[in-house]
């Protein structure tokens, strides 16, 4: 038998910051929808659900922040890891400030706070797949 040169896989991410990461978009995407369904049903059951579920996208965020921080320290590509971990910070701000603005009074949150929960899952649609494609799973480094 011959010996097979093998050539090492990328590096990926850390198997805790893949589970922060693919847990943002849908807390946000399901935020935009519970925030529709409170814009055509006036159940105010809708708006709280919203909010808890912000709350949950922006925790799982920002963590997910704080692994990319910890992995520019161990990662060769620190000028993706750092753009990346701007990003993120970027849709952890965007979420606390609509958990700010779904605090108010029901109605007084819209239309911002429906606006903002597009936003935030749009934003955490692009970081999460930038997280898998160029930093994560099958990266190369």
């Amino acid at each position: 038998m011959t010996a097979k040169e093998r050539r090492p896989a990328g590096r990926g991410i850390h198997p805790f910051h893949a589970l922060l990461l693919s847990g943002t978009f849908p807390l946000f995407l399901g935020a935009a929808l519970s925030d529709y369904a409170y814009l055509t049903s006036y159940q105010i059951e809708w708006s709280i659900f919203s909010s808890w579920l912000i709350i949950g996208g922006s925790l799982f965020t920002g963590l997910a922040a704080i692994c990319a921080l910890l992995g520019i320290f161990v990662s060769d590509r620190k000028g993706v890891y750092a753009i990346y971990l701007l990003l993120l910070l970027i849709v952890t701000a965007t979420g606390v400030l609509n958990a700010l603005i779904h605090a108010r009074d029901a109605w007084a949150m819209m239309p911002g706070g429906f606006i903002l929960s597009i936003v935030a899952a749009v934003l955490g649609c692009i970081v999460t797949l930038l997280g898998f494609s160029r930093i994560g799973v099958g990266a190369r480094s």
